[in-house]
């Protein structure tokens, strides 16, 4: 089952060519899984790949005793920049080790991931603008899967499971589901919301308005060159980016979030003239506010995502702890960066006019967080003024299903 994983991520997510380089950054515990990454690629004639190893453990001590000078050489991510120029297809294994760093001091966390972020602005610069082939897929580690309740092989289960690794075809399923959300996307594009309003039992009252020339996207991106990639593996969200400065209200989280190895539990966050103004966690509230503030317009949302509360990670009843899952078990939304493929023509707009002109958000940092509930509305007002019924009790209203 792993290898029919890694093919489906090679050959349909990342569609990767004859020739093309491949750079893999994972968590040295799946080496393994990279080395059937590696077969398969040289199978379909990849030679060039840089593998990015990375030790939690290890980084977890280093961070323990080093200062941040020290720190640098290991955080550093330029040659994510280098292999970006060479056009490579990126494959970026998730896996998580919640609480790992929960003895260590977030304001440290928070200055060498902000360095790291620094390093690679080449490589996110040429992602920015659909010149990049890359792909996010997960992969289980023992103390990710014992967090769960689980043995590393039933965690690899549950991946192949909500990735439709275990059916007969996935490719195909996977092809009808993207019909599914482009088809979506374009009937909310086709709106033309100004605004869009959300409201919960659990205390979620936040409004938010949407830029000039706003699209909606999904999780297969067109790129430059006419490819079309599958970026997280799996999806189920529909997705856009908003004015930055119109956030108004509240929001509370619906799911746990797992950022640098830490957990932020039962939090809420409060926006004014888009930026957050308050913000309280019963776990993790320190670590929150870093990730709040960890650079220039990280206060500031750079998505909005929708995503049925009856949908297939959702009904599996589990919380994975990683955002990759959790995002496309719930609507959410994303402090930190936009999307500059959710304004028509965005990618050969200058970035200046994205964010001085519509608004989008400039932020090295990019961190989603859930906030979909079995019974959330969220009700879009287009700019003529009419009412449109976008959510009811969770799910897509039959309008946009």
């Amino acid at each position: 089952m792993k290898e029919k994983y890694a093919r489906v991520i090679l050959e349909s997510c990342l569609k990767i060519e004859k020739g093309q380089p491949l750079f893999i950054s994972y968590n040295i515990e799946r080496k393994d899984f990279v080395d059937i990454v590696t077969n398969i690629a040289h199978e379909l004639g990849v030679e060039d790949i840089y593998y990015d190893e990375s030790d939690p453990y290890k980084k977890h001590d280093l961070l323990k005793t080093l200062d941040i000078e020290e720190l640098k050489p290991y955080w550093n991510k330029e040659r994510w920049n280098e292999y970006g120029k060479k056009n490579a297809a990126f494959l970026m294994l998730a896996s998580e080790n919640p609480g790992l760093m929960k003895d260590i001091d977030s304001k440290k966390i928070s200055e060498i991931t902000k360095y790291a972020y620094s390093t690679r602005k080449v490589f996110d610069d040429l992602r920015d603008k659909s010149m990049l082939s890359w792909c996010i897929a997960a992969v289980p580690t023992k103390d990710w899967a014992n967090e769960l309740g689980m043995t590393t092989d039933e965690l690899w289960n549950k991946i192949f499971e909500v990735c439709n690794i275990d059916k007969e075809d996935p490719v195909k399923i996977w092809d009808e589901k993207n019909e599914l959300l482009r088809v979506r996307a374009e009937k909310l594009t086709n709106y033309n919301f100004k605004t869009l309003i959300y409201s919960s039992s659990n205390g979620t009252n936040f409004s938010i308005d949407l830029p000039k020339d706003c699209l909606w996207a999904s999780g297969y991106e067109q790129l430059a060159n006419g490819k079309r990639v599958l970026v997280n593996f799996p999806t189920e969200e529909v997705f856009t980016s908003p004015d930055c400065k119109s956030a108004e209200g509240i929001v509370y989280s619906s799911k746990p979030l797992s950022y640098q190895d830490n957990i932020i539990d039962n939090f809420n966050i409060t926006f004014k003239d888009g930026k957050v103004i308050d913000y309280h966690a019963e776990v993790g509230e320190s670590i929150l506010g870093e990730m709040i503030n960890i650079c220039e317009n990280s206060n500031y949302l750079g998505e909005i995502a929708l995503v049925p509360y009856d949908s297939p990670i959702s009904n599996c009843n589990l919380v994975f702890l990683e955002t990759l899952f959790d995002e496309n078990a719930a609507c959410h939304i994303a402090l930190g960066d936009s999307f500059p493929e959710c304004v028509l023509n965005g990618p050969n707009i200058d970035k200046d006019v994205l964010y001085n002109e519509y608004n989008l958000n400039k932020c090295d940092s990019h961190v989603d967080f859930m906030i979909g509930t079995k019974d959330l509305d969220i009700t879009g007002i287009t700019k003529d003024g009419k009412k449109v019924l976008i959510f009811k009790n969770g799910n897509f209203t039959k309008e946009f299903n």
